[in-house]
C-alpha cells in the first residue's frame, strides 16, 4: 500500500466532508454524502471517456477545498461547531480500524468476484475506461459501475490489491452505517447509542453467505438505503436538503445494481410520507408542493441511471441481467406455467423450511419489536410506533418475496431459478434493512420513554427509582458487552474463512504464477482437478480476472488420446496448474515426454516451457 497516495486520498475526503459540514449535512451523514458525491462525480467523467483524469480532478477537488476551508477558518470564517465526541465513535473507530487490518489481509475467493465484480475494478483500474462492445472480459455488461468506480479512485492512490479493494468497499460500507446515530435524540446515552452498535454488528450475521471479504453488494443496497431513510428524517425540516440528500442517494443506488430499484422504492414511500406530513398550507398548495418535490427529486434522482441504460443500449447488442420487458415476456412464455409453479412450490418450502436465516431474522425482528412494544407502552405507559413500523417492515418483507420470485421466474435460467440460487443473500438485504429500521425506531421510542425528557438534567440521579436505575446500567453494560463481542465475532469469522480459504483455486493459482495487469486476450488453459470448478465456469472466470485476459478457459477432463490431447494443448499459449492434476501429468509424459506438477507454462510446438511472467502482464 501507498501510505502517500492513501493520505492524498484521505485530504481529499476531508475536504469533501468539510464543505458539505459546512452546507448543513449532519456530521453523521457527511461522510457517506462526500464518497457518494464522488461516486457520481467520478461517474460523469467515466460516461465521457475521461476516467483517469476524472480520478485525479475529483480528488484534487477535494484536497482544493480542504486547504480552502483551512485557511479560511484561520480567519474566523467557515467555522461549523464541533459535535463532539462520544462513545460510539470509539467503537466504530477502534473496530472499524481492526477490521481494516483484516481486510488488507483477506484475499477474494467467491465466485461473483471473479465473474464481475472484481475484474470490473481491474478493468476500470488499469485501462482507465468503462468497457465496450469488444471487451468480452466483462461478462455482465449491463450491471452499474458505481462500487467499482468508488474502488478504482482508492486502489489508484493506494495501489491495486485484493486486500485495497476489499478496505474501500468497506469504508463505503462503514461510512453509510455512522450514518444510523444521527437519529439519536441524546448521544450521550450508552444504551440507546450501543444498541445501534450491536445493530450493526448483528446485521453481519444476515450477511453470513456473502461477508466483509467479498466485492458484491448485497449488503451495501440495505446500509445504503439507511443512509438515505435517515437523511429524509433527520432533514425533515430542511426539504431542500432533504430533496438534495435523497436524489444523491437514490441516484447512487441506482448505479449500484439493477435490483437496486427495490430500494429507492423504499426510500420513495418514505420521502413522500415525511413530504406530506410535514406540509402546513392549504391541500391545493400542499398538494402542488409535494408533487413537485416528490416528482422533481426522483426525475434528477434517476437521470444517471438513465443515461447507463442510454448507454448499455448503445454500446452492446445483447447484455445479460439487462432491464428488458421483452426478455422478460420471452423468458415467461418459455418456462410455461408448470415451470412457474414448480418454482413457487420450492420458494414457498424455502420460506418455512425452518432452516432459512432470513426466516429467522424476520421472526427475530418481529419478536423483538412486538416484545418492546408491550414493555414500553404498558411498563412505561408511554405510546410508541413500533407495532405501525412492524407493520411497514412486514408489507416491505412481502413486496420484496413477490420481487424475488419475480427475478427467479422471469430473468434466471432454469436450472438456477429452481435451486433457489442466492436465495439467502437477497434475503438477507431486506432483513439487514428490516433490522435496522426497527432498531432507529427502538432507540427513539426508548428515549421518549425515559423518565427525564430533559436532557441537561439527566444525570446518576435522574431516575424514577433506584430499580430503574439499575436496570438502565446493567442494559447499557450488556449491550456495550454484546457489541463488541458480535463485532469481533465477525471479525474473527472472517479471519477463519481467510484460514479456510487456503487451499481454495485463487490461493493456489498466486502461488505458481504473478497475476497480469494488461488487458490481453492470450489463450490460457486452467487445468483444474476439481470437476465442479470448471463446471460451473469458476475456473474460466477466475483465469480471466488473474491474467486479465478474455479467453480463459478451465479444464478437468484430460481422457483423450495422445494426438487429441497434443491437438488440445497447442490451441493455448499458456498452460496454468496451480494444483497437481494426475490424468494431466500423466498425458503429458505420454505426449511430450515432459514431468510436470505445477506452475505456469509456456505452450511450445516441443512442449511446455515453465515461466514465471508473461509477456502480456
Amino acid at each position: 500500500m501507498t501510505w502517500l497516495g492513501l493520505i492524498f486520498y484521505g485530504l481529499g475526503v476531508l475536504g469533501y466532508n468539510a464543505t458539505f459540514r459546512r452546507l448543513g449535512v449532519s456530521p453523521y451523514l457527511s461522510w457517506v454524502t462526500a464518497f457518494l458525491a464522488q461516486i457520481l462525480l467520478l461517474y460523469g467523467f467515466a460516461m465521457l471517456d475521461w476516467l483517469t483524469i476524472g480520478i485525479w480532478a475529483v480528488t484534487i477537488l477535494g484536497v482544493v477545498m480542504l486547504v480552502t476551508w483551512a485557511i479560511l477558518g484561520r480567519f474566523g470564517r467557515g467555522a461549523v461547531p464541533f459535535e463532539g465526541l462520544h462513545l460510539f465513535d470509539g467503537w466504530m473507530v477502534g473496530l472499524g480500524l481492526v477490521m481494516i487490518d483484516v481486510l488488507g489481509h483477506s484475499p477474494l475467493v467467491h465466485y461473483d468476484n471473479f465473474s464481475h465484480w472484481a475484474v470490473m475494478v481491474k478493468f476500470l483500474t488499469f485501462t482507465g475506461r468503462l468497457p465496450g462492445a469488444h471487451d468480452t472480459i466483462i461478462s455482465f455488461t449491463s450491471y452499474p459501475p458505481a462500487t467499482a468506480l468508488f474502488i478504482t479512485q482508492f486502489v489508484h492512490w493506494v495501489g491495486f490489491s485484493e486486500g485495497a479493494m476489499l478496505i474501500a468497499q468497506f469504508l463505503l460500507i462503514w461510512a453509510a452505517s455512522y450514518s444510523v446515530f444521527a437519529v439519536l435524540r441524546d448521544r450521550t446515552r450508552a444504551l440507546t447509542s450501543f444498541l445501534l452498535c450491536l445493530t450493526i454488528a448483528v446485521s453481519y450475521v444476515f450477511n453470513i453467505n456473502i461477508r466483509l471479504n467479498n466485492l458484491l453488494v448485497d449488503y451495501v443496497l440495505p446500509i445504503l438505503t439507511v443512509a438515505g431513510l435517515v437523511g429524509i428524517y433527520v432533514y425533515r425540516q430542511r426539504p431542500d436538503l432533504q430533496c438534495a440528500h435523497v436524489a444523491l442517494v437514490a441516484a447512487s443506488l441506482l448505479l449500484v445494481k439493477n435490483s437496486a430499484t427495490f430500494f429507492v422504492a423504499v426510500m420513495a414511500i418514505y420521502f413522500l410520507a415525511m413530504l406530506i406530513t410535514q406540509q402546513r398550507h392549504s391541500w391545493y398548495r400542499n398538494t402542488l408542493t409535494v408533487l413537485g418535490r416528490f416528482g422533481g427529486t426522483l426525475l434528477v434522482a434517476a437521470l444517471p441511471f438513465l443515461w447507463w441504460t442510454w448507454h448499455v443500449k448503445h454500446t452492446f447488442s445483447e447484455s445479460k441481467h439487462e432491464i428488458s420487458a421483452q426478455a422478460y415476456s420471452h423468458q415467461l412464455s418459455h418456462e410455461g406455467g408448470g415451470t412457474v409453479l414448480k418454482i413457487g412450490h420450492k420458494f414457498v418450502a424455502q420460506i418455512f423450511s425452518g432452516q432459512s436465516l432470513s426466516t429467522e431474522g424476520i421472526v427475530l425482528i418481529n419478536v423483538l419489536l412486538v416484545v418492546c412494544w408491550l414493555l414500553i407502552r404498558w411498563r412505561a405507559h408511554q405510546r410508541n410506533p413500533l407495532l405501525k413500523t412492524l407493520l411497514a417492515i412486514d408489507v416491505m418483507v412481502v413486496l420484496y418475496y413477490g420481487s424475488l420470485f419475480g427475478m427467479y421466474v422471469l430473468s434466471m435460467p432454469y436450472a438456477e431459478a429452481i435451486q433457489l440460487d442466492g436465495f439467502e443473500r437477497y434475503m438477507g438485504s431486506t432483513v439487514i434493512l428490516a433490522l435496522f429500521i426497527g432498531a432507529m425506531v427502538l432507540v427513539r421510542s426508548i428515549d421518549y420513554a425515559f423518565y427525564e425528557q430533559n436532557f441537561e438534567k439527566r444525570d446518576l440521579r435522574a431516575f424514577r427509582s433506584i430499580v430503574t436505575k439499575n436496570a438502565y446500567q446493567l442494559g447499557s453494560f450488556l449491550m456495550i458487552f454484546f457489541a463488541i463481542i458480535m463485532m469481533y465475532s465477525e471479525i474473527n469469522g472472517t479471519k477463519f474463512t481467510n484460514e479456510m480459504n487456503r487451499g481454495t483455486l485463487p490461493l493456489q493459482l498466486a502461488q505458481v504464477s504473478r497475476p497480469s495487469t494488461v488487458l490481453n486476450h492470450d489463450r490460457i488453459l486452467l487445468v483444474d482437478p476439481h470437476a465442479g470448478d470448471v463446471d460451473s465456469y469458476y475456473a474460466g472466470f477466475l483465469a480471466n480476472y488473474y491474467y486479465f485476459t478474455n479467453k480463459g478457459v478451465g479444464q478437468e477432463n484430460f481422457m483423450e488420446s495422445p494426438a487429441q490431447f497434443k491437438q488440445n494443448v497447442q490451441r493455448y499459449q499458456y498452460i496454468a496448474i496451480p494444483e497437481y492434476h494426475h490424468t494431466f501429468t500423466v498425458m503429458l509424459r505420454k505426449t511430450y515426454h515432459q514431468n510436470v506438477r505445477t506452475g505456469l507454462f509456456k505452450v511450445t510446438p516441443a512442449g511446455l516451457e515453465r515461466v514465471r511472467e508473461r509477456s502480456g502482464g
